[in-house]
């Protein structure tokens, strides 16, 4: 099980946000690059980035943070990069910039075609991110609930190749109330391709939870807020994915 820390960028500072709302934002670190290093030395096998201005404003905010957490990493840490990604030519300068994987989150809700078109192009590099809330997809950096059932859009892009589904419950995200493992696993047993869990991770029996569903098919689980304000240890939640502790 893949421990993966969030580093949400937001007028170029790493933060963390609660259930998405852009004024909640708590600042943790204003060099992104230091806190891309620090994870790396402390283990972690991958990091999770999001553009979170990005994401609402519908095109790349934070490309110059983005880099620098690249150059701050080896390239045997991937990286995998969301919000605002609306084209392919943004996926082609990311990837071509060092990213690993991009997620696309509205625009693959929005525009299906060019999900696909995504997956044609890079294949093995394109993840789907669906936040939502109650079971229904949420867009547009949270702002907007669809009616989309999150098991049957997920279902549909199975088909086109992707990578990876970053399933996040936006109603648990920032608030570190514990990962809805409950949800997780239902959307997990209805695909073949992998899940990683997102939203509330709060302390290690979340980890351990998860930890005994992974068959079903959850490859990993995005840490934010809790390791940074020191609730979660974060070598102790290796320990615990890795079946040590």
């Amino acid at each position: 099980m893949l421990i993966i820390p969030a580093i949400d960028l937001k007028d170029g500072q790493c933060v963390r946000l609660e259930q998405g709302r852009m004024a909640s934002a708590t600042v943790f670190s204003a060099k992104p690059g230091e806190a891309a290093a620090q994870w790396a030395a402390k283990g972690a096998k991958r990091l999770h980035v999001v553009d979170l201005n990005g994401a609402i404003a519908g095109k790349p905010r934070n490309e110059a943070a983005v880099k620098e957490i690249v150059a701050a990493v080896d390239s045997d840490v991937p990286i995998q990069l969301g919000g605002g990604i609306r084209d392919l030519e943004t996926i082609e300068r990311y990837l071509d910039g060092g990213v690993s994987y991009v997620i696309i989150g509205t625009a693959a809700v929005k525009n299906p075609g060019f999900l696909h078109e995504a997956c044609d192009a890079f294949p093995g590099h394109i993840m789907v991110g669906l936040d939502a809330k109650d079971g229904k997809v949420a867009t547009d950096g949270w702002s907007k609930l669809t009616k989309h059932d999150v098991i049957d859009l997920a279902k549909r892009f199975e088909d086109y190749g992707v990578e990876a589904v970053i399933y996040t419950d936006i109603g648990r995200d920032g608030m570190m109330t514990g990962i809805n493992v409950e949800a997780t696993v239902r959307l997990a047993q209805a695909l073949t391709m992998p899940v990683i869990a997102s939203g509330g991770l709060n302390h290690l029996d979340d980890i351990r939870r998860l930890c005994e569903v992974e068959p079903e098919g959850i490859t990993g689980c995005i840490a934010g807020r809790a390791i940074y304000e020191g609730k979660l240890d974060f070598a102790e939640a290796l320990k615990v994915a890795a079946g040590d502790a």
